[in-house]
């Protein structure tokens, strides 16, 4: 088979602790160098905690896997310094069409509105994904990355883990305070510790083909049900990177999955699809199967489980990659906190409250997906077959259309972090909402409001220009800025400075990025006022992981404290359980 892609071999080491005389302590350890494990790694360094990563191979994954990076996925990569290098290096989509035969039935845009930063998708190899992960883990010197190295043993003690990793050289243990388990879907961690996952197999079996091909259809997701080259069951295309497009076939239960991976049948199949002028080579092809499953709880005392290993669900809809580095956007932070001994050790227990209610919204939307791609009696046939073509004439047939709703960051409403609205407002940027994006200007240059954010607690606080900050205002800023969990002001103003020269302005306005310093971000044309329904004074806090916790109409110091406190799963200074 043709290859685009070169694999690159990682160089293993001798591992010190083998000669050591003392066992070794880590913070953190993470078992696996996926997307997942790699993504952890680059957050809790940046965060400034010493991490060890270990990996049982030295090359990244084969073939191409996760291929959909959603927008949210893309602004968590932004924030680890690799958002850029995916976008650039990807296909940008926002549409998706979905067909009946040769009619089209159905359309969407995952982005309708416009000025945001990232699109709502990016098509891109999981190992170039992979490839850039280890690149920028090899910028940071507080990562310990080491390949060839297996967890073989894991005993856990009140206050510890004690790790065992064999290598080519022989057998060590480390221990950790935590254990970070991003083993995969087959998690062997998880099998050493007598824990399951629970949920649904799905008796069908589907056909990956990656081809090579020079081709002009759209950078769009198309997905056919019946169509004629294919009838009776379906078939979905994307384009990726490198001139690569992935096809993938319903097969059904009953096919063999090696006969149907030999290329005497794929080539035929793909020649139906495509005619026969078309060139193309083939690249990659897998068989699978899929299920939709998850551990009963992500946290097992100081063992952190994340991606696959913790949950998983079928490929409609790309919440595989997605959901796993969101994981460890909800996770990173936290653990960071509490290593750091500035939050309590049941600030991890909303990590697991957290995202099994993401993967509990995953494992819904996948099995819906999947059962109206793959109906399971004669009458889900009859009525998915009618909503399709109900969907040609009729818009309230084309929402019940599901060839995969597509990966979308979860709210946490109902997080106990979170501070309830003491004031009305819409319901967009809520608490629990991952923050929306605008464009906005720094030191007159242009930026994105994301971009300023995700560095620790900071409050947005909305106000007309930079000269209107009182003094008590900046004595506020300077006494949250103090806090033992610091919390920094970002200043959004509708009307430009006069060329920040008071005295007052030049107090509280410089855009530099020292920790606590107020950051003014100019909204010229009121984009973000309206995303955030502000009014001057409007102020919202932030979560390390973008996302809201609390939000009030009036800047006060005493009550954003309060809500962080809340924020670390910590008691009020009053004594009441936050």
């Amino acid at each position: 088979m043709h290859t685009t892609y070169s694999y690159p071999k990682y160089p293993s080491r001798r591992a010190p602790e083998l000669d050591a005389a003392q066992l070794r302590h880590v913070p953190v350890l993470i078992a696996g160098a996926g997307p997942v494990g790699l993504a952890a790694a680059i957050d809790l360094a940046l965060r400034g905690l010493p991490v060890l990563i270990v990996d049982d191979d030295d090359t990244v994954s084969t073939g191409s896997r996760a291929v959909c990076y959603a927008k949210r996925t893309l602004e968590v990569l932004d924030r680890f310094g690799c958002g850029e290098h995916v976008t650039s290096n990807g296909v940008s989509w926002n549409v998706g069409r979905t067909f009946l035969g040769d009619d089209e039935v159905y359309n969407f845009n995952l982005q309708p509105e416009p000025d945001h930063h990232r699109p709502g998708m990016v098509n891109l190899q999981q190992y170039h994904l992979e490839e850039e992960l280890v690149r920028r883990a090899g910028q940071l010197e507080s990562i310990d990355l080491r390949w060839k190295s297996r967890v073989i043993g894991v005993d856990e003690t009140d206050d510890s883990v004690r790790v065992e990793i064999e290598t080519p050289e022989g057998h060590y243990h480390v221990q950790a305070d935590w254990l970070i388990v991003a083993d995969g879907a087959r998690s062997p961690i998880r099998r050493m510790r007598g824990l399951d996952v629970e949920g649904k197999v799905f008796m069908d079996r589907f056909l990956i083909a990656d081809i090579v091909m020079k081709a002009d259809f759209p950078a769009e997701r198309r997905f056919w049900f019946d169509p004629p080259f294919h009838p009776g069951l379906s078939v979905l295309l994307h384009k990726q990177a490198d001139s690569v497009w992935r096809i993938d076939w319903q097969l059904g239960w009953d096919a063999d999955p090696e006969e149907e991976k030999k290329p005497e049948r794929v080539v035929p199949r793909i020649r139906m699809m495509l005619g026969d002028d078309v060139d193309f080579e083939l690249e990659w092809l897998s068989v699978y199967t899929f299920q939709c499953r998850r551990m009963g709880s992500f946290r097992h005392r100081r063992l952190l489980f994340v991606g696959d290993a913790a949950h998983q669900v079928s490929p409609f809809g790309a919440r595989g990659a997605n959901s796993g580095i969101q994981d460890v956007d909800n996770l990173g932070w936290k653990l960071a906190l509490v290593v750091q001994g500035k939050a309590p050790a049941s600030l991890l227990d909303s990590y697991d409250a957290e995202r099994v209610k993401a993967a509990d919204e995953n494992i819904m939307n996948s099995t819906r997906s999947t059962d109206f791609i793959t109906p399971k009696s004669s009458v889900s046939r009859t009525f998915r077959n009618a909503t399709l073509l109900l969907a040609r004439d009729f818009p309230f047939a084309r929402a019940l259309v599901n060839s995969g709703r597509l990966s979308v960051p979860t709210y946490y409403l109902d997080s106990p972090l979170n501070t309830p609205d003491q004031s009305e407002f819409s319901t967009r940027m809520r608490p629990g909402a991952p923050l929306d994006d605008a464009p906005v200007l720094v030191d007159g240059k242009p930026a994105w409001l994301l971009e300023q954010t995700g560095e620790g607690f900071q409050a947005l606080l909305f106000a007309e220009s930079a000269e209107q900050l009182s003094r008590q205002q900046q004595q506020a800023v300077r006494r949250l800025a103090s806090e033992p969990v610091p919390i920094s002001v970002l200043l959004v103003t509708r009307t430009a400075s006069a060329g920040i020269a008071s005295p007052q302005a030049a107090e509280i306005a410089p855009n530099t990025s020292a920790a606590h310093d107020v950051r003014v971000l100019h909204d010229p044309d009121g984009r973000a006022w309206r995303r955030f329904d502000a009014r001057p004074g409007t102020t919202y806090l932030l979560r390390p992981d973008q996302h809201v916790c609390a939000r009030f109409r009036d800047f006060d110091a005493d009550a954003l404290m309060r809500a962080q406190r809340r924020a670390l799963a910590m008691k009020t200074t009053e004594g009441a359980s936050q």
